[in-house]
């Protein structure tokens, strides 16, 4: 099996500007992200999706697979599908450039279900902290016992009605594995419903009759979107390496 890592770098974030060029523990969050996807034996390519010239060059300059990319994309799925559609794979994994604490591990978990022929999209799952399951910022996803989503949400699910103690919540890590005919119906069906109400894109997948796998890992993960996440990650690369 074939599988490439693509990560779509946009430079024109809004809550935290130019994200993904910010150094972490000395060194910018993209190669973070980059140099994990590349420790991955699992992984035969790396490549950098982007529709900025600076970040462009900035790849080239530390060797780094990179490819230009439209800047009319409306989503990072969008601008995966680009690339795909010139880079020959089995599967194509989505690492989000705004994940300086993705690991091996994760792309260990994510691939596992893409051994069966029969998945086109997976994506991870890690038992929720407890102070996430009510932050909207931390999406939690439930699935049914054979490991497919149900559903993903902002919001609390499930709701404990009876305060069961032995009820699990499952935080939901923005990692993707697909394969191109999953892709590309993705990328030419137009946004769903519940995806414009959650904003969530996975949820187009759902609404449209396409499982997606999900995995569980351990090892948790922090997105930067913020200055406080920033920090907050820093420390944690920090105490991690």
């Amino acid at each position: 099996m074939v599988v490439v890592a693509i990560i779509p770098a946009r430079l024109a974030s809004t809550r935290l500007p130019r994200k993904i060029l910010r150094e972490i523990a000395g060194k910018p969050m993209l190669a973070h992200v980059y140099e994990a996807a590349k420790r991955s034996p699992l992984l035969h390519d790396v490549m950098i999706a982007t529709d900025s010239d600076e970040v462009l060059k900035i790849a080239r300059e530390n060797g780094w697979k990179a490819q230009m990319t439209s800047p009319h994309h409306r989503s990072g799925t969008d601008r995966i599908y680009e690339v795909a559609l010139t880079v020959k794979a089995d599967v194509y994994v989505n690492m989000q450039g705004d994940e300086p604490l993705a690991r091996p591990e994760h792309l260990e978990a994510l691939l596992k279900p893409m051994q069966r022929d029969e998945v086109l999209v997976s994506t991870i799952k890690t038992p929720c902290p407890a102070h996430d399951v009510a932050n909207p910022n931390a999406v939690k996803v439930v699935t049914d016992k054979n490991g497919r989503a149900l559903y993903f949400s902002r919001s609390t699910i499930p709701f404990n009605r009876d305060a069961r103690e032995d009820l699990r919540y499952f935080k939901h890590l923005g990692f993707y594995a697909y394969r191109k005919a999953a892709l590309g119906r993705f990328c030419n069906l137009p946004e769903s419903r519940l995806e414009a109400a959650e904003q969530l894109e996975q949820l187009r997948f759902l609404e449209n009759g396409m499982d997606i796998y999900v995995e569980e890992t351990p090892f948790d993960t922090v997105g930067v979107d913020t200055e406080e996440d920033l920090r907050r990650v820093e420390q944690m690369l920090i105490e991690y390496f």
